[in-house]
Formats: C-alpha cells, sequence, structure tokens
C-alpha cells in the first residue's frame, strides 16, 4: 500500500501520513507532487496522453509527474528546480503542492518508455502545440505551469 506524507500550508512536515488516493485532507493540508519537464535542445517538450480509463481528465495532454511516497522528497533530483505552486479543492480533501523540474536532454523516441495502463501515446511538442492543446482545454494544469515550457527569463 503507497502512503502520502502531509504538509502544513507553509510546506512544511507535519509527521501524519494518508494512503494513496483517499482524499483525507483538511484544509490547510496538503500532499507533494512532482512534475518533470523534459524539454529537448530543439525547443520541443516532451508530453504524454493520459489512456482514457482514467477517471480524471482522460484524454488530456500532460508532462510527466507523480505524487511523491511517504519519506520522498523531490530536492532528490539533480538540477532543474524551477518554482512550485499550490492546488487547493476545499471540502474535497486534494490539496497539493506540485515542484516543477525542468530537464533540457538530448533525447529521442527510443530513449522514452511509459506505463501503457497510464499513457495512450506520446510526443515531441513545440511551445504552439501545447498552448493549442491549452486552448483546446486538453492540456493538464496548463495556466499553472505554463512558465515552464519557456526559456525567457
Amino acid at each position: 500500500m503507497e502512503f502520502w506524507d502531509i504538509y502544513d500550508e507553509n510546506k512544511q512536515l507535519t509527521g501524519r501520513m494518508m494512503k494513496r488516493n483517499d482524499w483525507c485532507l483538511k484544509d490547510g493540508e496538503y500532499h507533494l507532487t512532482v512534475l518533470g519537464v523534459i524539454a529537448r535542445p530543439d525547443g520541443t517538450f516532451l508530453i504524454t496522453k493520459r489512456v482514457m480509463t482514467k477517471a480524471w481528465a482522460p484524454g488530456w495532454w500532460e508532462v510527466s509527474g507523480g505524487a511523491a511516497q511517504a519519506g520522498e522528497a523531490s530536492y532528490n533530483a539533480e538540477g532543474g528546480y524551477l518554482f512550485t505552486y499550490k492546488r487547493e479543492n476545499p471540502g474535497e480533501g486534494d490539496n497539493y503542492f506540485v515542484d516543477v523540474y525542468r530537464f533540457v536532454m538530448d533525447i529521442d523516441e527510443n530513449d522514452v518508455s511509459f506505463q501503457e495502463a497510464e499513457i495512450d501515446g506520446y510526443m515531441f511538442a513545440t511551445k504552439e502545440q501545447i498552448e493549442g492543446f491549452a486552448a483546446e482545454g486538453k492540456f493538464l494544469h496548463y495556466d499553472s505551469i505554463k512558465q515552464a515550457f519557456s526559456f525567457e527569463k
């Protein structure tokens, strides 16, 4: 069984845990999710399409990521930290911090592997293609992470 640490509103560990997807968080309590934006030197980004069997946002595009398990912290990853944002869902028990990283890597299709139960394909998309998916309402949390797709200071 997978457990997640519970954080307070200041992103400090409370010493308590929750079962994965138990959605028992009170207002002011959060779990941690980490996103990894993979960019190639040619300016394209690796994005994945969620399988249609997902209960939430089936068929939407997203960047790779997932919840940190109890005892894990995102700063274990080398380099690339960009920013953290907070998502609150009052009354739903699902509040979370999201640590966003970006890594520039010279990768191609042979370097990509994924869980077929989770992902229904992938592509290396330009910033404009990602903006297009967002305009169609089919890119997960685009407004919260759009700065990760820009290399401008």
